[in-house]
């Protein structure tokens, strides 16, 4: 193994490594039983302030003893807590320090994996490979353009599109025909009007004139 490796892991094929989880194990007892003190401490200091405090006023001897041991209850689990902190520190940075080793080996694995893969591989083999592809990829292109080209002679453009406005032509006058047949149209008489001469300049004086001498008689006549 490179001197890293030696350095990271241990010289000793993972000897230290294969503790750690005995000591995390050790260690999560030694927070159970210090909390379990815990616990019988804050029992015990409540037990004797009750006593302190039925016997104040009738027994101080009695009430002063159990003030003592409260004392002496409340400094243990002082101790106690302290103790509990350290060993909480301790099986944290050890459960850390398992955890990173575990992530070192398992990168220096994948190192060794990706390095063994790369030694199998040659750039230059890659690149022909690549260019290789690419020219593969160019000539199918070729090919389908060439399999997708219509058989027979190419038609002229315009000529399709006079056809097709004659069909459009066609279609608009089946419409006009279609719309006679529903909303016929108004039929135009078959008979000419009644001829009417038009009056001559001097006829339509003479008439205004005999109007108005109608009207000074009729005048006259009132």
């Amino acid at each position: 193994m490179p001197l890293f490796g030696k350095k990271l892991f241990g010289s000793k094929g993972g000897k230290d490594h294969s503790q750690q989880p005995e000591a995390i194990r050790k260690l999560k007892e030694t927070e159970e039983m210090l909390t379990k003190k815990q616990e019988h401490l804050e029992k015990k200091i409540h037990e004797e302030l009750l006593i302190a405090r039925k016997n104040g006023t009738t027994n101080k001897r009695v009430a002063l003893q159990a003030l003592r041991r409260k004392k002496r209850y409340e400094k243990q689990l002082s101790q106690v807590d302290g103790q509990l902190s350290t060993i909480e520190f301790q099986r944290e940075a050890l459960e850390n320090a398992n955890t990173n080793t575990e992530v070192l080996k398992n990168m220096s694995i994948a190192a060794k994996a990706i390095k063994h893969v790369h030694e199998n591989l040659d750039v230059d083999k890659v690149d022909d490979l690549m260019q290789d592809i690419t020219e593969q990829q160019e000539l199918a292109q070729e090919i389908s353009n060439v399999i997708s080209k219509p058989f027979g002679e190419e038609l002229d453009e315009d000529e399709l599109l006079a056809e097709l406005e004659e069909l459009e032509q066609e279609e608009l006058e089946q419409n006009l025909l279609e719309i006679e047949r529903v909303v016929p149209l108004p039929q135009v008489p078959a008979t000419s009007l009644p001829y009417r001469p038009a009056k001559k300049e001097k006829e339509e004086d003479e008439d205004e004139e005999d109007a108005m001498e109608n009207l000074q008689q009729w005048s006259m006549g009132m």
